[in-house]
């Protein structure tokens, strides 16, 4: 794991409203999944959301547990070389496109500094249709879960006003004996990971309360 402090280069900051991207079964799909990069000094954060950042359905995207959303650009080279995919910032609908934050090394509960603010890692992401329909690649989803390529989720402790120049998210807490991103993304997606496992990431303090709900229900499942 690496020793505190760990700085990464905020490269660009990203924000989108609703909008239909594409239909299924008859359907339109409305979904902000679609960012672009802020132009501003500034941007105001609250627990829920960057100004001009929203939700389509917060049944399942959004909240304080999932607040905002980050992806490194170091990946950006492999998703190029495998896929083709044109990666740039936004491309994953990610709000923070970071220079680093490895899942390897970015735990759970990890605590970040963005001038003033302060945020705290909350999950890992995970891949859904909406992601597939704007890249326009089906197999996008089982890349990322095979890649665990999969970026994570941050909480906001303090909100305000925040620097969007020069910037770097300066980690301020960990702890050596909390999973990394990878590892629970890894877990979660793993049919045969041992219950004491699950149980043991379900237990894990800051984690976000459907990851919780996942893996206690597994564990309980794997038991039987």
């Amino acid at each position: 794991m690496a020793e505190l402090p760990l700085a990464l280069p905020l490269l660009s900051v990203n924000v989108g409203l609703p909008t239909v991207i594409g239909e299924a079964q008859g359907m339109l799909v409305v979904s902000a999944i679609r960012k672009t990069p802020v132009r501003a000094d500034s941007i105001h954060l609250t627990e829920t959301n960057l100004a001009g950042d929203r939700q389509a359905d917060l049944s399942v995207h959004g909240g304080p547990d999932k607040a905002v959303y980050a992806y490194s650009a170091l990946h950006w080279p492999a998703w190029r070389a495998e896929h083709g995919l044109v990666a740039q910032a936004g491309s994953f609908g990610e709000n923070l496109t970071l220079d680093g934050a490895d899942e390897d090394e970015i735990r759970i509960g990890d605590v970040f500094a963005w001038g003033e603010a302060r945020l705290a890692v909350s999950q890992p992401r995970q891949p859904c249709f909406k992601l597939a329909m704007m890249l326009g690649r089906a197999d996008i989803g089982a890349a990322m879960v095979r890649s665990g390529r999969c970026g994570f989720y941050l909480r906001v402790l303090r909100g305000g006003e925040v620097p969007l120049k020069d910037v770097r998210l300066t980690r301020l807490e960990t702890r050596a004996e909390a999973p990394s991103v990878r590892a629970l993304f890894e877990a979660l997606y793993d049919p045969k990971a041992p219950p004491d496992r699950l149980a043991g990431f379900a237990a894990t303090p800051g984690l976000a309360a459907d990851w919780v709900h996942a893996f206690e229900t597994r564990a309980a499942a794997r038991r039987k």
